[in-house]
């Protein structure tokens, strides 16, 4: 017990260890959470609502004493239940109001649908899952000391959110008086794999890139790992980080009006990465600007990306890409580091509903696999359902595609009633006349393994 407290005051890895050990006896010095510091929070202020909710609700906004902007909408025909939302991102930068503006209008169906919503911009931009699920959790006991005590409160994570829910839903398992913080976990379109799973292919489109197109960085400029995404004193805007994945791969034109070499190299990706070309753009910026963010303020200045040991495949010529690709080995410290704060362990104790759409560009249907391994590592396999359509977005999938979730996930914490894939499909059709068409549902879809898409590599 000496030993161990003694690494859990050390600062930083001061010696070479495996990644798991690392990660384990990180897990062993992180506190059990069970709610934020207790802190006085100011009641929330009248605001307006965005316009399409303006008839049917009273909105509520904020600032709470970590400095996390906040938005709470109340619907004048309201079911009882809170729908607690995680967003995705995250963004970069100081947090804003606009951002939970912006998450409302977005997820309004859930007002609409007579649940209250309740979404925080978090203290702070960035990759920090563990913060960004103690704000939402403070907002749920803003929520319930100054509004209203609901009857069920639901977790909804998206996209990168989704791994923040899971993550305070494995935090945060009992409050003050001894009743669970929330009721279920609705996770849509969600990136589930852990960090230090989920951004391998990032980290292979930066290599890759750089194989095919030298200008991220130009020869001209000083050469840097690329698994840092950006020296910390680079100046560059995602503006000009465009302009040169438009130089060499002409993303803004049509495929009619680039170069055949541009179309080639943009072919070369899509089939190496098994990413769509609408989405190498936005995998960029996060392979960039966000990996820096990681690398900068999280991991101590060293990278938990990696990729070696991966085999290339899908490309004109891959003994050539192979040879000639850098690689790059992620550093363990930072991998435990990352995974502390980022990985999954699967330990839920109320149900958990995912959803995803088959050709989701940003977060892989495979991710959702890799997730429902993790849950039954974690001893909650019974408490997972997942759900699939046929959807190619992300950001959005249909109005009547959530309140079928919702309406699924109550009755499986009211009642015991265990959603199917081919219950929910099938109730979705009644969720049409009043929120309008966009069921679609593939109730036997079962995604294949995470390293079908993306290629295994050494770990630390």
């Amino acid at each position: 017990m000496t030993a161990l407290l003694q690494i859990c005051a050390w600062p930083r890895w001061t010696v070479a260890v495996p990644a798991t050990l690392a990660a384990a006896v990180l897990a062993a010095c992180a506190p059990v959470a069970t709610q934020p510091r207790a802190v006085a929070e100011a009641a929330p202020t009248a605001t307006p609502c965005p316009q399409d909710l303006a008839p049917i609700a009273r909105c509520l906004s904020g600032k709470d004493s970590a400095g996390a902007y906040y938005l709470i909408a109340m619907p004048q025909q309201w079911n009882g239940h809170l729908v607690l939302h995680v967003h995705g991102g995250p963004a970069l930068g100081a947090p804003k109001m606009e951002r939970s503006v912006e998450d409302l209008g977005r997820w309004s169906i859930m007002v609409r649908a007579g649940y209250a919503w309740a979404g925080s911009t978090f203290r702070q931009g960035g990759v920090e899952v563990r913060a960004a699920a103690e704000d939402t959790e403070r907002l749920r006991q803003i929520f319930v000391q100054h509004v209203a005590q609901p009857q069920r409160t639901v977790l909804h994570g998206q996209s990168w959110g989704a791994s923040v829910a899971a993550k305070g839903a494995e935090m945060f398992q009992t409050t003050a008086d001894g009743k669970r913080p929330y009721d279920a976990v609705l996770l849509t379109s969600g990136v589930l794999a852990g960090g230090t799973r989920s951004y391998d292919f990032r980290t292979d489109l930066r290599v890759v890139y750089q194989y095919l197109c030298h200008n991220h960085p130009r020869p001209t400029e000083a050469a840097y790992p690329l698994h840092i995404g950006l020296p910390s004193d680079a100046v560059m805007m995602q503006a000009d980080l465009a302009l040169r994945l438009n130089e060499c791969l002409a993303l803004n034109k049509p495929v009619a009006e680039r170069t055949p070499e541009q179309q080639r190299k943009v072919q070369t990706l899509v089939d190496v990465l098994h990413i769509p070309a609408s989405s190498i753009q936005g995998h960029m910026n996060w392979a960039t600007f966000h990996f820096r963010d990681v690398v900068q303020h999280r991991t101590g200045g060293v990278s938990p990306f990696g990729n070696r040991g991966v085999l290339y495949r899908g490309s004109p010529d891959d003994a050539a890409l192979n040879a000639a690709v850098l690689r790059y080995r992620a550093d363990p410290a930072a991998v435990a580091r990352f995974a502390q704060d980022t990985d999954l362990t699967g330990r839920i104790p109320v149900p958990v509903l995912t959803v995803k759409g088959v050709n989701d560009p940003t977060a892989f249907v495979e991710l959702d696999a890799a997730f429902k391994v993790t849950m039954a590592q974690g001893g909650s396999a019974e408490r997972l359902v997942q759900t699939f359509t046929q959807h190619n977005t992300h950001s959005y999938l249909s109005d009547p595609t959530y309140p079928t979730l919702m309406t699924a996930l109550l009755r499986w914490v009211d009642g015991g009633d265990k959603p199917t894939p081919e219950g929910i499909a099938r109730q979705c059709a009644g969720m049409e006349a009043p929120f309008g068409k966009g069921c679609a549902f593939m109730p036997g879809y079962v995604p294949a393994a995470l390293n079908t898409r993306v290629a295994d590599r050494e770990r630390p």
